[in-house]
């Protein structure tokens, strides 16, 4: 099943494993955040993937932080994978970068 957010797309893959497709940026955050909402609620481990990500901008950060405050709020754990350079460079500059460690895990009690 795929949710679209315009030109991105959340892909579920199955077993909390989901894959972010296409450009992830201002305009098009809002549904890949609203698409997550809908897919990652049946779950209480989720890994979301960014590896086919072709173009990212600030808003994927942020999109990235409401996540993570997303499954603190619902007692959820996450973590990404292949999160873009242009993501982490940003994040770096915003002295955010810890959030997005390679497989770290965020959960209610962060």
């Amino acid at each position: 099943m795929r949710c679209t957010g315009g030109k991105c797309q959340l892909e579920d893959l199955g077993e909390g494993r989901f894959a972010v497709h296409g450009v992830l940026g201002f305009e098009t955050v809002s549904g890949v955040f609203e698409a997550g909402k809908e897919l990652f609620g049946d779950h209480s481990i989720i890994e979301v993937d960014f590896s086919d990500v072709e173009r990212s901008d600030s808003a994927a950060l942020a999109l990235l932080i409401e996540w993570v405050n997303w499954a603190k709020y619902y007692v959820r754990e996450i973590s990404y994978k292949n999160v873009p350079k242009q993501i982490h460079a940003i994040a770096a500059i915003s002295e955010v970068d810890w959030m997005l460690t390679a497989g770290a895990r965020w959960t209610g009690s962060v």
